[in-house]
């Protein structure tokens, strides 16, 4: 087994095609054999009844003392009696060849291979009856049977044809497998030289349509979206470090201000300042966590949410920011987990009291077995243009920034990651006036399962 786990792939194959071949070949050796053997046979069993029937012929005119059979023939002969009247002379003394006792205008063949009749050796023994003097005697008579191989003329050359097709079908597979695999190593040698930091080397893909072209054609589309992953997560870095240096530059600033002169410094203010700080980095940092854990496909336990409830509980418990109002539709039933959802609804009632001048409305409604949520507010709104770009990460655009500096650009993606991971989808649409966010969540079908 390890000699076999130590071979290329070439080789096997040629091996196993080899095996195959080698198999299929012994198949066919041994159809011939047993069909010539088999022919051989019934031949050489007509020759002994053509001689039965001369030598009975002979024996209804006269019966000699010693019979002389065919080459390598032995003949017995029987009176009605049983009793051995003639015989060849290597039969003489000798107990029946067989105890076959036909119908007397019949004939019947057997296989015998006695130590006491025919030692060392098998013989096609014939039992024929014939017909002397108004009775009815049995000559039996046999021939050598035939060898399982028949003979050299036939299983020397099925063994030497069969030895050079196996030979040559190793030799044509080995090269033929070899040729197959070429763009398998050429493949191979462009892996090679991809490494984390330089991910553009594609491999080379074949011109043939075949399974080969196939994993070109799948191991580039592999190193492309490892690329593009990488890359985001280089910019995901980059950002995510950017916006940590910031509050920690204010933090560092004010506390070496205050420490120029430590007995003037208004400490109180001081520490305004650096708890909004550390309230930005701490923010930040529960984002880039959540951030983390959906990119790695980590969701909380998903079971039947009332989300009618959901939303107005956390509508209730919000401080009063602005005017929320709101219409919600009774029994809304989701899948989904009930911290993610609350989340979600956060992210959205947090960034709609961002940006609204006096009122944020909430409304949730069944469409068509989905579940919509939607949050406006009455602000500025977001232009047609810029809807999708405030889905990417740490994308603030110019009024976010002016109305509220201390924002991590986190909210809005986490929003849609979390809807997609609850089947749904989160976009921005049109409205009349203000944003416009529309959640929309697949209603749970089945029934509320019984208590136990």
């Amino acid at each position: 087994m390890s000699w076999w786990r130590r071979r290329s792939i070439r080789t096997r194959l040629a091996v196993v095609a080899s095996a195959v071949m080698a198999l299929l070949c012994t198949a066919v050796a041994v159809f011939i054999v047993v069909m010539v053997r088999q022919a051989a046979i019934d031949d050489r069993t007509e020759q002994l009844f053509a001689n039965a029937v001369i030598l009975g012929a002979q024996m209804r005119r006269r019966v000699p003392d010693v019979i002389e059979g065919g080459p390598g023939q032995a003949v017995q002969v029987f009176n009605p009696a049983g009793t051995m009247v003639t015989a060849s002379l290597d039969m003489v003394g000798k107990p029946p060849m067989t105890n076959l006792r036909p119908d007397p205008d019949a004939y019947a063949t057997t296989t015998v291979c006695d130590g006491n009749v025919f030692p060392g050796r098998c013989m096609i023994v014939l039992a024929y009856p014939f017909h002397r003097e108004d009775s009815v005697w049995q000559l039996n008579i046999a021939a050598p049977d035939v060898p399982w191989y028949v003979g050299s003329k036939l299983i020397v050359p099925l063994a030497t044809g069969s030895v050079l097709l196996v030979a040559a079908t190793a030799a044509g597979s080995y090269r033929i497998v070899g040729k197959t695999l070429q763009p398998v190593g050429a493949i191979s040698g462009n892996l090679a030289q991809i490494t984390a930091s330089d991910l553009k080397h594609r491999v080379p893909v074949s011109k043939y349509r075949d399974e080969l072209r196939e994993l070109a054609e799948t191991a580039n589309r592999t190193l492309e979206r490892a690329q593009s992953a990488v890359e985001q997560q280089l910019r995901f870095a980059s950002d995510a470090s950017h916006d940590l240096r910031s509050p920690l530059t204010a933090i560092r600033t004010q506390i070496e201000e205050a420490l120029i002169d430590p007995y003037q410094a208004d400490w109180p203010r001081t520490a305004d300042a650096l708890l909004d700080s550390v309230e930005r980095m701490q923010a930040l940092i529960g984002d880039l966590l959540q951030v983390a854990r959906l990119d790695a496909g980590v969701i909380g336990h998903h079971e039947p949410i009332d989300l009618t409830n959901l939303v107005t509980g956390e509508l209730e418990r919000r401080p009063a920011k602005v005017d929320l109002r709101h219409r919600l539709t009774p029994g809304v039933t989701v899948n989904g987990s009930r911290i993610e959802l609350t989340r979600l609804l956060n992210n959205l009632l947090d960034n709609a009291e961002r940006h609204a001048t006096s009122a944020v409305t909430v409304t949730l409604t069944l469409d068509a077995g989905v579940a919509v949520l939607e949050v406006r507010d009455d602000g500025e709104g977001i232009a047609p243009d810029q809807r999708e770009a405030i889905f990417q990460r740490f994308t603030r655009l110019e009024a976010s920034r002016a109305r509220d500096p201390g924002g991590t650009g986190l909210g809005l993606p986490i929003a849609r990651q979390l809807a997609q991971a609850h089947g749904g989808t989160l976009t921005a649409e049109d409205s009349p006036r203000g944003a416009r966010f529309v959640l929309r969540l697949p209603v749970r079908t089945a029934p509320w399962p019984l208590p136990g």
